[in-house]
C-alpha cells in the first residue's frame, strides 16, 4: 500500500503543479516520479537512474521521428500542400457532400501538422464553402474541426500518439493500421452531429467576409465552384511525402507479420522502420513542395517547427521516466495484481486517467503522455494487449474540450461562435462523442484482442 499511496500523492502533486502554478508538465511529471520513488521506498540512486533510463529510452525511440514530422508540417502548412488536399477531397466528394470532404481533409492533414494550425490553415476554406453553398458552418467547420483532432490524437508520427507508442513499446504500423479502424467510426459519428447540429445553429458568413449572419430559414444549396487565389502544389506533389511513410510503414509491417525473409523483406523492413520512413517523407518534401522556396526559407520554416515540438519531446521523454519509476518500484505490477482480482478491465485504467487530466489540464498531449506513464508498467504486468492500452490513452485524451484547452478556442472563433452555451454545443459535445465512441470501439476490440 506504500506504493499505491506513493502513487496518489503524486498524482495530486503533478496536477496542483500544473494547475496552480507556473511549473511546466514537463517538471511536474519529474517531480511526480520523484515522489513515487520516494514515497514507494527505492534508494535514491536508484530513482535518479531510473529516471535517466526512462527518459532516454523512451525519446531513444521517437525523438528523432517526432523531429522529422513536425519538420515536414511545416513545409505542408508553408507550401499550401494542406490546402491542395482539402480541394482535392471537394472536387472528389461532390455535390451536397462537403462534409465529408472536410472531415477527410482533417483526417489526413492533421497526421503531420498541429491540429490547431491545421485549423488556421484551412478554416477560410470552410467558411468559403459555407457562404457559397449557403450551409451552415457548423456542417462544414465541425466535421474538419474533428476529423483533425480525431487523428491529431490517434494516429502516428503525430508528437502524442507517437509518445505513447514509444512509452507502451508497441509497433508504430499496428498502432497506424488500429488506429485508423478506430478513429473513422469516430470521425463520422462527429460528421453526423454536424449535420444536426447545422441545422439547429444555421450561421452563414455575411457578404463582407468578416461578420456572421443567421437568416430565419435555411437558404436553397447553391453549387460550389472553390478556386485558391494561391499557386498551389500539384495534388500528386502535394500528398507524395505523406503517403510514402505510411505506406512504407505498413508494407513492412505487413511483411514481418507474414513472416517474409529474403533480401526484399530486408529493404523493406529497412526503409518501412518509422525512423527512416519519415525521413523520407521529409527528404521528399524538401525536394518537391519546398523547391520554389528560398533555402534560407526553408531552413527557417523547419526550425520553426522543431522549436514547437521541443515541449512535446520534454513532455514525452518526462512520461517515460515516469513510467520507469513505477516499473522499477514494482507499483505498475503491484496495482495489476489488484486489478486482476478485482475483474475489472485493465485498459479502462488508462482511459479514465487520460480523461480525467485532460479535463483538469485540457491539452491531450500531456493528458495521454501522463497516462501513459502511469500505466505503461501495469498493462505491461498485466495480460492486456499494450496496443489497447495505448489507445487507452490516446481516446480518453478528448474528451470534453472547453475552457482550458486552445484548441476549444480556436474552433469557436474562427466559426464566429462567442456564446458560452453554443460554444460547448459547437465543439465540447462534438469532442464527447468522437471520445465516447472511441470508447465503445476500446471495449469492443478488448473483446478480440488479447
Amino acid at each position: 500500500m506504500q506504493m499505491i499511496v506513493g502513487l496518489l500523492i503524486a498524482i495530486a502533486l503533478l496536477v496542483i503543479l500544473i494547475l496552480k502554478t507556473k511549473v511546466p508538465p514537463f517538471l511536474a511529471l519529474v517531480v511526480a516520479a520523484v515522489t513515487v520513488g520516494l514515497i514507494g521506498g527505492m534508494p535514491a540512486e536508484k530513482i535518479s537512474s531510473s529516471i535517466t533510463a526512462g527518459f532516454g529510452g523512451t525519446l531513444g525511440s521517437i525523438g528523432i521521428i517526432i523531429g522529422f514530422g513536425v519538420m515536414m508540417g511545416q513545409l505542408f502548412e508553408r507550401t499550401g500542400a494542406a490546402e491542395r488536399m482539402a480541394l482535392t477531397f471537394i472536387g472528389l466528394f461532390g455535390k451536397k457532400h462537403e462534409h465529408w470532404a472536410m472531415a477527410l481533409t482533417g483526417f489526413i492533414v492533421s497526421i503531420p501538422i498541429f491540429c490547431d494550425s491545421s485549423f488556421v490553415i484551412l478554416s477560410p476554406i470552410a467558411k468559403a464553402i459555407s457562404k457559397k453553398t449557403r450551409r451552415s458552418i457548423v456542417s462544414i467547420g465541425v466535421p474538419l474541426a474533428a476529423g483533425l483532432v480525431i487523428t491529431h490524437s490517434l494516429i502516428p508520427p503525430t508528437p502524442g500518439p507517437l509518445g505513447v507508442a514509444g512509452t507502451f513499446g508497441v509497433d508504430v504500423g499496428n498502432f497506424i493500421l488500429l488506429g485508423l479502424l478506430i478513429a473513422l467510426p469516430m470521425t463520422i459519428a462527429s460528421c453526423f452531429y454536424a449535420l444536426y447540429l447545422g441545422k439547429k445553429i444555421y450561421q452563414l458568413p455575411a457578404d463582407d467576409g468578416e461578420a456572421w449572419i443567421r437568416p430565419e430559414k435555411q437558404e436553397e444549396y447553391t453549387d460550389l465552384n472553390l478556386q485558391s487565389d494561391k499557386e498551389l502544389p500539384s495534388i500528386f506533389t502535394a500528398f507524395l511525402p505523406l503517403v510514402v511513410p505510411i505506406v512504407l510503414i505498413l508494407i513492412s509491417t505487413l511483411s514481418s507479420a507474414m513472416g517474409a525473409t529474403g533480401m526484399f523483406s530486408t529493404v523493406i523492413s529497412f526503409l518501412g522502420t518509422p525512423v527512416i520512413a519519415v525521413g523520407i517523407g521529409l527528404l521528399l518534401a524538401i525536394c518537391t513542395l519546398a523547391r520554389r522556396i528560398p533555402r534560407d526559407e526553408v531552413l527557417k520554416e523547419m526550425s520553426k517547427g522543431l522549436s514547437s515540438a521541443g515541449t512535446i519531446v520534454f513532455v514525452t521523454g518526462a512520461g517515460g521516466a515516469l513510467g520507469q519509476i513505477l516499473k522499477d518500484s514494482g507499483t505498475g505490477a503491484f496495482i495489476a495484481e489488484k486489478l486482476a482480482a478485482a475483474s475489472i478491465p485493465v485498459i479502462i485504467l488508462p482511459f479514465l486517467i487520460a480523461t480525467l487530466v485532460r479535463f483538469i489540464q485540457g491539452s491531450g498531449t500531456v493528458a495521454m503522455i501522463t497516462a501513459a506513464g502511469i500505466c505503461a508498467p501495469i498493462i505491461q504486468a498485466s495480460d492486456a494487449n499494450p496496443l489497447l492500452g495505448a489507445f487507452a490513452c490516446c481516446i480518453g485524451s478528448l474528451f470534453f474540450s472547453w475552457f482550458n484547452d486552445s484548441y476549444f478556442w480556436v474552433v469557436n472563433n474562427l466559426m464566429g461562435f462567442t456564446d458560452t452555451r453554443e460554444q460547448i454545443r459547437v465543439w465540447s459535445v462534438t469532442s464527447t462523442i468522437a471520445w465516447a465512441v472511441g470508447f465503445v470501439m476500446l471495449l469492443v476490440f478488448n473483446i478480440f484482442m488479447k
